[in-house]
């Protein structure tokens, strides 16, 4: 009978929630006499104190600077904040007498079968600023945001959270802000598209500057967004208190602080049109208190706003060029990253001269190395089949490249320059023939000029060198000292099972160079930090890659010195399911920087590094771990890796020597 009657009570108390708003604590949430604690009830947070047979539930927030009451303390019978040592009585919510400011009281009911506390109805959602620009930005194409939520942007993040929840954004919040800018910057690289990385005010936007000077170094669209202190405190020197937009002037296009009676919608507009026009970084300033004003205005269209960046050649350049490629006999292209929209056109035009293609690091894969006028990577991270054909050359024929130092293009060479930055025509050295205008369309009107050439067929030369490399590839690839793995090995095993459409992201230090030299690739992507030359980029940029080509394998490779930069990032993938392939190549060492101690005539010092086992530590963020110590062991290995669903590291102990 009993029973019964504790059952007919839970029922009823049931439809009383539902009714009136009552709502059952957790009996381990009760806190005992002379008491307080904060307690989530019904999703919202409550200071629940005991004084004698006494209990009360207040607003968890004091009306002065926010303290939560429930951290506080019960002394002489009044609750004390934990911020500014105001009172209040437990029960009531009540100042000491003279004082008005009290804290608003929910009813509490103690029974049978627990504590009910009685909660008000969740006010109506009102639409906000930070709505609007959500909405605004969502509509101009940012779909991916990675950040981290904290104290000064939490009206934004709510809006996103709501954006989230209709299915127009996806949210992924990184461990440290650095990885979310990384992560946005890969995402501008592979895609020309900006997805958005986001912070707090202080420290937080302050670690977002690395990953943004690789954007903004490397071309590639990203939006900044920035939670900032309340205006009435900005300038008097409170905590977290940057001037933000000061902060951002030199890495941001530009850097826009919102005020309360700004154009909402058109100022986030504005910051994406920026960042994809300019090929870099915009930034967004979001003081505290302007991201909760309610607002009625509509989001802003892109319509009208964003074109395409389809600049015709001029006719007389492509004359003149035209008139050098007809007349060279080896004649050869050299293409970088600003190419990889035209890689089509790219072939079609090697084709028809029998050209060799040479790409820069950045551009690896751009024409794969198993097509027939495929010639690897020019300069410290290339091959010596692209060196000795551009040495042999009579024209180069450069195509979205930089001149980087680091790719070593000959400028004692005839050279016909194609870019669609003015700024880039010439910025090194002078070029015989310069084209300003879209990589494809440029590309096509010069074939269109072309009927006739005397290029030789350079193909014969082409296979010749490939030969004498990979011979001496195979011979590296045997090479062992018993002190762990060559990259040569490394990258032979991975070249065969790298999937066709995987992305690859790579990190700074000697196994880049490996990589650029030794991975054969078949046409795959490879994501870098370029300019800036960032160590860390390798595995926050693979979040990105996951993020902008959704159902693709993505691979990152990584020396031990970068991925213990960002390791936690690994439980970032866990978390979210973000089924990412690491390459770990590890000597315990920031090798590269030890080379080059070495290359100096300095003594090795403070280069080495205590690591874990990263294999392990893989297992205990979550992820699959797998080690290698020996080269008979990289097939298997390998075969694993990439048959594992869900992010997986692969551990390999490599020989520092064997690069």
């Amino acid at each position: 009978m009993a029973d019964d009657l504790a059952g007919d009570e839970a029922e009823s108390n049931a439809g009383d929630v539902a009714r009136n708003g009552w709502h059952r604590v957790d009996p381990v949430d009760v806190p005992a006499d002379g008491r307080v604690r904060s307690v989530v009830v019904d999703g919202r947070s409550v200071a629940l104190a005991r004084c004698g047979a006494r209990l009360g539930a207040l607003e968890n927030h004091c009306p002065h600077q926010g303290g939560p009451l429930g951290e506080g303390s019960i002394e002489k019978g009044l609750l004390r904040c934990p911020w500014h040592g105001y009172d209040y009585d437990p029960i009531t919510g009540q100042p000491p007498e003279g004082f008005s400011d009290g804290v608003t009281a929910y009813p509490v009911d103690e029974r049978t079968d627990g504590v009910y506390v009685q909660l008000p109805a969740v006010p109506e959602q009102v639409r906000t600023v930070s709505d609007v620009l959500v909405e605004t930005l969502v509509a101009h194409g940012i779909s991916h945001v990675f950040g981290m939520v904290g104290h000064s942007n939490l009206g934004f993040a709510e809006a996103m959270r709501r954006a989230e929840a209709r299915g127009e954004l996806t949210y992924i919040g990184i461990r440290h802000e650095g990885a979310a800018a990384f992560a946005a910057s890969a995402y501008g690289k592979l895609t020309g598209r900006p997805a958005a990385c986001f912070a707090i005010a202080g420290p937080g936007s302050t670690n977002l500057l690395t990953g943004l000077y690789d954007a903004k170094l490397d071309g590639s669209p990203v939006l900044a967004i920035s939670g900032q202190v309340p205006s009435k405190v900005l300038g008097r020197g409170a905590f977290q208190d940057l001037d933000l937009t000061a902060v951002f002037k030199d890495v941001a296009i530009s850097s826009t602080a919102i005020q309360a009676g700004s154009d909402h919608a058109e100022l986030a507009g504005l910051a994406v049109k920026h960042a994809i026009d300019g090929r870099g970084v915009a930034h967004l300033v979001l003081p505290d208190e302007v991201q909760v004003l309610p607002s009625d205005s509509p989001a802003a269209s892109p319509r009208g706003r964003l074109s395409a960046r389809l600049i015709r050649p001029d006719e007389d350049a492509l004359s003149r060029a035209a008139a050098l490629i007809r007349d060279a006999r080896r004649p050869v292209m050299i293409v970088g990253h600003g190419a990889r929209a035209a890689e089509d056109e790219v072939r079609r035009l090697a084709e028809h001269l029998n050209s060799p293609v040479l790409t820069t690091f950045k551009a690896k894969g751009l024409v794969p190395d198993t097509h027939p006028l495929g010639a690897g990577v020019l300069g410290r991270s290339g091959t010596p089949v692209a060196s000795w054909l551009m040495n042999e050359s009579d024209l180069l024929i450069v195509v979205g490249a930089s001149f980087s130092n680091h790719t070593g293009i000959a400028a004692y060479k005839a050279i016909v320059q194609l870019d669609d930055d003015h700024a880039a025509i010439g910025r090194f050295d002078a070029v015989t023939a310069d084209v300003l205008g879209d990589a494809a369309l440029s590309l096509n009107a010069l074939l269109d000029r072309l009927p006739e050439v005397k290029a030789e067929d350079q193909r014969p030369d082409l296979a010749e060198r490939w030969a004498i490399w990979r011979a001496e590839k195979a011979r590296r690839v045997n090479d062992d000292r018993g002190l762990g793995v060559s990259a040569a090995a490394v990258f032979d095993v991975l070249s065969r099972h790298l999937p066709t459409d995987a992305v690859v992201t790579v990190d700074v230090g000697n196994h880049a160079y490996s990589l650029g030299r030794y991975l054969e690739s078949k046409g795959q992507p490879v994501l870098m930090s370029g300019y800036l030359g960032s160590i860390g980029f390798g595995y926050p940029a693979a979040l990105g890659a996951w993020a902008a080509a959704p159902g693709r394998p993505v691979l990152a490779v990584t020396g031990d010195g970068g991925f213990g930069q960002y390791a936690a990032e690994l439980t970032t993938a866990v978390k979210y399911g973000i089924g990412i392939k690491h390459v770990l190549l590890n000597n315990n060492a920031l090798g590269k920087i030890s080379k080059e101690q070495l290359a100096a005539d300095y003594p090795v010092w403070h280069t080495s590094l205590v690591n874990p086992d990263w294999a392990q530590y893989a297992r205990l963020c979550g992820a699959t771990g797998l080690r290698v110590d020996r080269r008979e062991d990289l097939e298997a290995a390998m075969t694993e890796l990439f048959a594992t669903t869900g992010p997986a590291l692969l551990c390999i102990e490599q020989d520092a020597e064997l690069l």
